[in-house]
């Protein structure tokens, strides 16, 4: 993971410094997402589907304001308007947020897309579209864990910790989903211009 930390760190780095030119209000949502690292957008989508209370994966403008407020983006009320009307394409007065985490992501090529599925696919090992402790077993080897090496952690520990780095920050629940994987890559993703390069990485990442 040493090596995606650093490409996380010049992704936020770099979409700091473009948020201050920045003047689209998309662009400005997606830019102040990826400033907080790569779980920015897996963290935005987790916070929608929260207030999601009757599971309709839609939204109206007031959850949507609130859910933007909570998650502690700093955008103008016109602003807000602006995006929410650009994705209410059928002018009901809601939006369907899994549209609208699909357009905030970063653009990927399909062969990034399909790397990222396939990654996922390996780690999934129940095929149930989660990745637990449980399906790390046996995947990846936490006895080369500084850590594990010198006492300070066993291996559940471990495990959580890998999680962590694909979780939400402000709402961890040691729980990976398909689409919060996708999301996280696609913060990645962003920092890095060549898909040759991109596969590559994941593929000796995740030796697929």
């Amino acid at each position: 993971m040493a090596l995606i930390s650093q490409l996380e760190r010049d992704m936020m780095a770099k979409a700091q410094r473009q948020y201050p030119q920045c003047q689209d209000p998309v662009e400005k949502l997606r830019l102040q997402c990826l400033a907080r690292g790569a779980s920015g957008i897996k963290g935005l989508g987790r916070a929608f589907r929260i207030m999601d209370d009757n599971r309709s994966s839609t939204l109206d403008l007031e959850e949507f304001s609130k859910g933007l407020q909570n998650f502690g983006l700093t955008l103008q009320p016109s602003e807000v308007l602006d995006i929410f009307h650009q994705f209410d394409t059928n002018g009901n007065g809601t939006i369907n947020f899994d549209e609208f985490l699909n357009s905030i992501r970063p653009p990927m090529s399909n062969a990034r897309r399909q790397v990222i599925l396939d990654a996922f696919k390996k780690m999934d090992r129940t095929g149930d579209g989660i990745i637990t402790i449980e399906d790390l077993k046996g995947v990846y080897n936490p006895k080369f864990h500084q850590k594990y090496q010198n006492g300070e952690w066993n291996e559940r520990q471990v495990f959580q910790n890998f999680l962590d780095n694909f979780d939400s920050p402000n709402n961890k629940d040691g729980q990976v989903t398909g689409e919060e994987f996708l999301n996280y890559y696609s913060g990645v993703s962003a920092s890095i211009d060549s898909d040759v390069y991109f596969v590559v990485m994941m593929k000796n990442e995740w030796k697929i």
